[in-house]
């Protein structure tokens, strides 16, 4: 497959890269394809013989996101309409990574695509935005929601993973502090990645949901990931109140794969998540 890769040095841009091994992939750097700069994404799709087009790129910085809502819109909204439109036009498949961040997290029970989205953050509406934009095209296109997106690959807003931070905090005697009230379903790019390739080998269109199986409290996963790490440290539990965020996050955010299950694609839950995190970093650091 042929395959244009917006966003490729990202943590899920990355895994792709490394794991679909069969397929040519063209993965543009951010000077040559800027979501911000729409000559950038014309020349980079007029100038493709890629069936696939997929977009990882976003403003990611959920925090300033609600101080740069235009910036936000521009990219995460007016952008991936752009790119989806071109797709249409040259007859690509476009694919656009969406978030849990579109739900309100007022409920106790996984989110599925037919839920009612509710954004509560910029971060949030502008992602949203950018869905119902893809939507109205009624393109060839799919949109694939996800949570908590974590990588062997540090991330670029943040400069770090959770987990390594996490045990880093731990070997150091500090004791790590992890809101307990806050649940999601944290995924691994690297089974993100897989997923994704099993679904354009369908004729999937509209919104699926692919994150690793299981509502978790980010508190349980830290403990939890901390214990496959060989580690007996500390871990207090602390209210979302605390963490004295700049945005609003759902409490409850955690997805359901519902019409991932119905192509016959089924993802690991969240602790093989985690094995697979501390797996695959070990084989690369050999």
């Amino acid at each position: 497959m042929r395959v244009l890769l917006i966003g490729g040095s990202g943590q899920l841009g990355s895994e792709i890269r490394r794991r679909w091994s069969g397929d040519r992939i063209v993965a543009p750097g951010h000077s040559t394809v800027d979501l911000a700069v729409p000559a950038s994404m014309d020349a980079a799709i007029e100038g493709s013989d890629a069936e696939v087009v997929i977009n990882c790129a976003a403003f990611h910085n959920v925090d300033r996101c609600e101080s740069e809502v235009e910036t936000a819109l521009r990219i995460n909204a007016v952008a991936v309409e752009r790119l989806a439109e071109l797709c249409a036009q040259s007859g690509k498949r476009f694919v656009t990574i969406s978030t849990d961040y579109v739900f309100d997290g007022a409920t106790e029970w996984p989110y599925s695509e037919n839920d009612c989205a509710h954004p509560i953050s910029a971060y949030g509406l502008s992602k949203y935005a950018g869905e119902l934009l893809v939507e109205r095209l009624r393109s060839d296109a799919l949109v694939v929601r996800t949570c908590g997106v974590y990588g062997v690959r540090p991330s670029a807003t943040k400069g770090y993973t959770f987990i390594d931070r996490l045990i880093a905090q731990a070997r150091a005697g500090e004791r790590g502090r992890v809101v307990s009230d806050v649940v999601a379903s944290p995924t691994y790019a690297g089974h993100l990645a897989e997923a994704l390739r099993a679904l354009l080998e369908t004729n999937a269109r509209g919104v699926v949901h692919a994150c690793n199986v299981g509502p978790v409290s980010w508190y349980d996963f830290a403990a939890e990931a901390l214990r496959q790490a060989g580690i007996d440290a500390p871990l207090d539990a602390i209210s979302s109140g605390e963490w004295k965020a700049g945005a609003r996050r759902p409490r409850y955010s955690a997805l359901e794969n519902t019409r991932l299950r119905e192509l016959g694609i089924t993802m690991p839950d969240w602790r093989e998540g985690i094995a697979a995190y501390f797996a695959d970093k070990a084989s690369r650091q050999q």
